[in-house]
């Protein structure tokens, strides 16, 4: 069978570039082996945040009295929470089914063999296209520390889907999503500890703000251990995890009775052919691709976690939109001068552009213009006794380069801070814009003035 352009993989780039394309008029193939959705809305950014919007709820009615709200004796159901997560996940994916269907895309469910740029199977059909698109994604990456098959250990999957709660939890890695299984956990009651070989949790965030974040955390009972090596696991003979370490003071053991790796993910690039296209990649071993997404071999292109530069969902939807564009021959480039990064604990944290720490890498002058959150007022309407800081970074020209928020909701307000450095604006003329009293989002304006 032909099709005009042939995309591998279901998820957030793959489901994106297939409605865009078929809608567009396209032939469309789209090849998944799992559930359409990939593993953002399977495993990944959907199930983690129905948990923690339960586990936010139960925080908000434990501390209702702070706004003259009684809530006694409140409570929690782990089981349902998580039978929860699963009806949100099976309604947004036949939402995707359903789009794609609309848009005229065919699904072929099963895994795909890339024999050439031309040719793709997937199962006893083989499958002819103009266009080829490969949309993979990542997987989680376990280090094989001395141990760690000994031992029964979670890694975001399983314990999306725990029935009971462990009295005792070690994250290995403290970074988003070992800290938003973190804020989960420690709301509901867990003795949790963190563990991060670097000298601060959320590498990539800003320095300055997750070092606030990790102190609240502390406050609530949740063990941090920086710069700290895992070395090896072992079972008690109580049942507990028993994880190993080093410290630049010296060895040491810690336990639990459930453990958590968290220390990353990687590109999927084996088990369907890839090895056949033989395009060029970088240094670090990631496909290389340009401005439209377009590989090193004429009519194959590559989105998403595949490409190794951002493992976040919405950077794969929009690099999509940028490839089926290139295909159409719409002038569109991908610019990651403006990607939101969230952590969705409570609160949260977000942040968009330069950190003053890659800023002072790259060697850019900046100026620094940062608030307390307290200056929002309905912010302090929202969130008795929180804290919270806005940091707006400006360059030599008074153009906007980064943002940063801590406090709720950072992930919705954020995008103002894109918009402002994907647009170039400067402070001045960000500040001019008119932004709607009482909200959250006008601290950025209050952190300008």
């Amino acid at each position: 069978m032909k099709y005009q352009l042939i995309i591998i993989g279901g998820g957030p780039a793959g489901y994106t570039a297939a409605e865009v394309a078929g809608k567009a008029g396209l032939s469309v193939l789209l090849i998944e082996k799992n559930n359409l959705g990939g593993v953002c809305l399977n495993e990944g950014c959907i199930p983690t945040k129905t948990l923690l919007y339960s586990a936010k709820t139960y925080d908000g009615a434990r501390h209702a009295p702070k706004y003259a709200v009684g809530a006694a004796d409140v409570t929690f159901d782990l089981p349902k929470i998580i039978a929860r997560k699963g009806k949100v996940v099976r309604k947004l994916v036949l939402g995707v089914k359903g789009k794609l269907a609309a848009a005229g895309v065919t699904v072929a469910t099963g895994e795909a063999y890339v024999v050439d740029k031309h040719t793709v199977r997937c199962g006893e059909e083989t499958y002819e296209g103009e266009w080829l698109l490969l949309c993979t994604g990542s997987e989680t990456f376990v280090p094989p520390i001395a141990g760690i098959a000994d031992v029964p250990y979670w890694t975001h999957r399983e314990a999306l889907d725990a029935k009971e709660l462990p009295a005792s939890l070690t994250i290995v890695g403290g970074g988003v999503i070992g800290m938003e299984f973190a804020s989960f956990f420690n709301s509901l009651g867990t003795e949790v500890t963190v563990i991060e070989m670097m000298d601060e949790i959320l590498g990539g965030m800003d320095r300055e703000l997750s070092a606030m974040l990790r102190t609240e955390y502390a406050k609530r009972g949740v063990k941090f251990m920086l710069g700290t090596k895992v070395t090896g696991f072992a079972l008690a003979d109580d049942g507990q995890i028993v994880t190993s370490f080093e410290t630049p003071e010296g060895a040491g053991e810690t336990t639990a009775r459930r453990l958590l790796m968290s220390v990353g993910r990687r590109p999927v690039t084996r088990g369907f052919g890839l090895e056949n296209l033989h395009l060029a990649t970088t240094d670090r071993g990631r496909l290389m691709v340009d401005d439209r997404m377009r590989t090193s071999e004429e009519n194959v292109f590559a989105c998403g976690d595949l490409t190794g530069f951002s493992l976040l969902a919405h950077t794969a939807v929009r690099e999509a939109e940028v490839a089926v564009h290139a295909i159409l021959g719409k002038d569109d480039r991908m610019s990651y001068r403006a990607i939101p990064g969230v952590v969705y604990t409570n609160p949260e944290i977000a942040g968009v552009g330069e950190t003053e720490e890659s800023a002072a890498a790259r060697g850019i002058e900046y100026v620094v213009k940062k608030l307390p959150m307290a200056y929002s007022g309905r912010f302090v309407a929202e969130n008795e006794g929180v804290n919270g800081v806005c940091k707006v970074l400006l360059d030599a020209d008074g153009r906007v380069v980064g943002a940063h928020v801590l406090g709720n909701p950072a992930s919705e307000i954020i995008t103002l801070a894109g918009m402002a450095i994907e647009l170039g604006l400067t402070g001045e003329a960000w500040k001019r814009m008119v932004f709607p009293h009482p909200t959250v989002g006008e601290i950025f304006k209050e952190a300008l003035s």
